[in-house]
C-alpha cells in the first residue's frame, strides 16, 4: 500500500514537535538553574542548615509554584529568578499538552458529529483502513466508525475524525454525522454487517431529501451480482443510492484503466488468463468490455480485430461457457480459446513457443503458490510482450518493494515484464466505486441513444446530448440516471424480475413480453419523462432552447412526431441488452400489472 501525506498535516506535525521541544528545552533549563540557584541562596545563608537534597527537594517545589525559601526575603540569584517563572510555565504547559491529550477522543467525537460534507467509512477490515486512508488523502473530510479503539498514534499518523462503537447501531451512526454525510461505506469483514449498517442508514436518512450514497462491501461475487439485481428490482421503491460491490470488480476496471492492453498493431492482440482465482472472471469482462470500446472508437475504416484470450484452468471449458452466457458480449468482442490445464502444464502448451502474447495474468487462488511459479518460470517472462500481472491480496508490501519509485525499488521486476497487482489497494478508489450499477447503465443507455441517433443522421455535437458521456450536462445524466431508477416499476408493470443471467429461451421470451406491451411502456415512459423535465423548470417550445428550457417533445404522446415514438419504443426494447451488458436478463414471473408510471433515457 501506497503511504500518502498530507503536505498541511506534516507541516503541522513540524511546528508540533518544535513546540514540544522548545517546552521540554524551557522544562529541563527551569530545574538546573533553579538547583544552582537554591544551592547558592543557601550558602549564603550561613544559619541555614541544608544537604543536596534539600536543595533537590526545594528545586521540584518550583514546579508546583512554590518553595519553602521563597519564605524569606531576597535578593535571590539570577538562576532563581529566572527558575521560579520557568518552571510554573512549564507545569501550566504540561497540564495542558496532559489536557488535550485526555480530551482529544471527546473532542474527536463531537467534531464528528457536527461534521458536514463528509464521507463516513465503517468498518474494522484492513479495506475500510486503506479506503479511509485513500480517501482523506483525496483531500475528502472522512469520519471512521469502527468497534476496535483507536490508539495514540493512529489519531496523530491519521488526521480524520474517528467513532468507537458498533457501525450498525443509530446512535454510533448518529454520533458520525450521518444524517450530514454525502456517502457510506460499509466495509466491515462480516457481509451481514454490511448489510446491518445499509439497514439503519435508510431508517436514519428516510426523510432526508437527498439522502447520502451507500456503498456496501460484499465478499462473494455471486452473491454480489443477485443482490444488485434484487436492489435494481427494488430502486423504485426507495430514494436511497444504494450499491452493493466487490473487490474484485473495482480492482479489474482500475487495471484496465491505468494498464491499458497496447494498441493494435498488424497482428491480433493476445490475452492469457490463467489460473482459477477469484479474480479471473472479473478480470475476463473488463478485458472484453475495454476491447469492445476501443473496437466501437476506433475511426471509419480502420478494422480492429477480436481480441484473442486464452483460458488455461483445468475448468476452462466450463468457465468460458458460464461467463460468455451472463455475458454475451463476450463472443463479439474476443476470440476464445479453452485449455483444461493446471498451471503447472502451462509451460507445456505448443503455442508458448510460437508468437508472443501481449499480456499474460496468472490468478492462482494461492497467491504465494502463483507468485512463486511466476518467479520460477522463465519461459512466462519470454512469452510475454509487455508484462505478467499476478493479482495479490495479502501481499500488498511486497507488490510495492517491486514497484517503488526510482529510489525505492526493492526487488528486481524482469525488466518490467513483472507486476504484481494489490487488489485491495486498488479497489480503494472512490471514483470507480461510485461508477455503480446505476451509473453504468445510465452510461450505456446514454451510449445506445448516440449509436442510434447516429445512424439517424445526427452528428457529434448537433444536440446538447449527442456528447460523450464525460461532457453530458449533468440534467441529461440525471434523466439517464432516472431512467434506471425506474427500471423497478417497468418490471412490475411486465410482471418480471431482474436476475443474473444464465442464457438460453428466456431472452426470446422476455423480448416476447416487451413487444406484447410496448405501446403501453413507451407512453408512460413519455410521461414520466415530461414529468420529470417539468419538475426541472421545462415548458413546451419550439425550437428545442435549453438556455430557456423549452423542449419540443413536452407534449401529449399522441402529439408527438412518429419518429420521437419510435425512439421510446426503441429504449424500451433495448432494455433486455442493457441489462445484458452487466451480466443480468429479464425473467417473466407473473402477469403484467398496470401501474402509472414510465421513464425516459435523453429523449431528445
Amino acid at each position: 500500500m501506497t503511504v500518502m501525506t498530507d503536505p498541511v498535516a506534516t507541516s503541522r506535525h513540524l511546528v508540533v514537535w518544535w513546540l514540544r521541544a522548545v517546552f521540554a528545552v524551557i522544562g529541563l533549563a527551569a530545574f538546573i538553574l533553579g538547583y544552582i540557584g537554591f544551592d547558592r541562596l543557601l550558602q549564603a545563608r550561613p544559619d541555614t542548615a541544608h544537604d543536596p537534597y534539600d536543595v533537590l527537594y526545594y528545586d521540584l517545589q518550583l514546579f508546583v509554584f512554590g518553595a519553602e525559601p521563597f519564605q524569606n526575603a531576597g535578593p535571590y540569584p539570577w538562576q532563581l529568578q529566572v527558575a521560579r517563572f520557568a518552571a510554573p510555565l512549564f507545569t501550566l504547559l504540561a497540564v495542558a499538552e496532559a489536557s488535550r491529550l485526555l480530551l482529544a477522543a471527546e473532542s474527536r467525537r463531537l467534531r464528528a458529529r457536527r461534521a458536514r460534507g463528509h464521507v463516513l467509512v465503517c468498518g474494522d477490515s484492513p479495506f475500510a483502513h486503506m479506503l479511509a486512508d485513500r480517501l482523506f488523502a483525496d483531500g475528502e473530510r472522512v469520519v471512521v466508525v469502527r468497534s476496535e479503539p483507536f490508539g495514540p498514534l493512529e489519531y496523530r499518523l491519521r488526521r480524520y475524525l474517528g467513532v468507537i462503537g458498533d457501525p450498525a447501531s443509530p446512535q454510533v451512526l448518529r454520533g458520525a454525522g450521518l444524517s450530514r454525510a454525502h456517502t457510506i461505506y460499509a466495509c466491515s469483514e462480516d457481509d451481514d454487517r454490511n448489510h446491518a449498517i445499509a439497514n439503519t442508514a435508510s431508517r436514519l436518512v428516510q426523510d432526508k431529501r437527498r439522502p447520502p450514497r451507500v456503498y456496501v462491501l460484499v465478499h462473494d461475487s455471486e452473491m454480489c451480482l443477485s443482490l444488485q439485481a434484487r436492489r435494481l428490482g427494488a430502486a423504485g421503491s426507495s430514494r436511497l443510492r444504494l450499491d452493493y460491490f466487490h473487490v474484485d470488480d473495482i480492482a479489474a476496471r482500475a487495471l484496465q484503466r491505468h494498464h491499458p492492453l497496447p494498441p493494435a498493431t498488424g497482428r491480433p492482440t493476445r490475452v492469457l488468463i490463467a489460473g482459477t482465482g477469484t479474480f479471473r472472471r472479473a478480470l475476463l469482462v473488463e478485458t472484453a468490455r475495454h476491447w469492445r470500446a476501443r473496437r466501437a472508437d476506433s475511426p471509419p475504416g480502420d478494422v480492429v480485430p477480436p481480441l484473442r484470450v486464452d483460458l488455461v484452468a483445468p475448468d476452462a471449458g466450463t468457465e468460458l461457457a458460464v461467463a460468455a452466457s451472463r455475458y454475451p458480449f463476450l463472443t463479439t468482442a474476443c476470440q476464445l480459446t479453452a485449455y483444461d490445464l493446471d498451471l503447472d502444464g502451462l509451460v507445456g502448451l505448443d503455442h508458448l513457443d510460437g508468437d508472443r502474447y501481449d499480456r499474460i495474468y496468472v490468478c492462482a487462488p494461492d497467491e504465494t503458490r502463483g507468485l512463486r511459479y511466476v518467479l520460477d518460470t522463465p519461459a512466462l517472462w519470454q512469452c510475454a510482450e509487455s508484462s505478467v500481472f499476478v493479482p495479490v491480496y495479502q501481499q500488498a508490501a511486497l507488490a510495492a518493494a517491486f514497484h517503488g519509485d526510482s529510489r525505492h525499488d526493492l526487488l528486481d521486476e524482469v525488466h518490467g515484464k513483472l507486476r504484481l497487482y494489490p487488489v485491495l489497494t486498488r479497489a480503494c478508489d472512490a471514483r470507480l466505486i461510485a461508477e455503480d450499477l446505476t451509473e453504468r447503465l445510465a452510461r450505456l443507455i446514454h451510449e445506445r441513444y448516440l449509436l442510434a441517433q447516429q445512424r439517424a443522421g445526427v452528428g457529434p455535437g448537433d444536440a446538447p446530448a449527442m456528447v460523450d458521456w464525460s461532457r453530458l450536462p449533468e440534467s441529461l445524466r440525471r434523466a439517464n440516471r432516472a431512467h434506471v431508477q425506474d427500471i423497478a416499476a417497468k418490471l412490475l408493470n411486465l410482471g418480471c424480475v431482474v436476475a443474473p443471467r444464465r442464457g438460453g429461451a428466456s431472452d426470446a421470451a422476455a423480448g416476447q413480453v416487451i413487444d406484447d406491451r410496448i405501446e403501453e411502456l413507451a407512453r408512460l415512459e413519455h410521461e414520466r419523462w415530461c414529468r420529470e423535465r417539468r419538475g426541472e423548470g421545462w415548458t413546451h417550445g419550439e425550437p428545442r432552447d435549453d438556455g430557456r428550457r423549452r423542449h419540443p417533445a413536452l407534449r401529449p404522446w399522441d402529439d408527438l412526431p412518429l419518429d420521437v415514438q419510435e425512439q421510446n419504443r426503441a429504449e424500451i426494447r433495448a432494455l433486455p441488452d442493457v441489462l445484458s451488458d452487466s451480466g443480468f436478463e429479464l425473467i417473466r414471473l407473473a402477469p403484467a400489472v398496470p401501474v402509472q408510471r414510465g421513464g425516459p433515457g435523453d429523449a431528445g
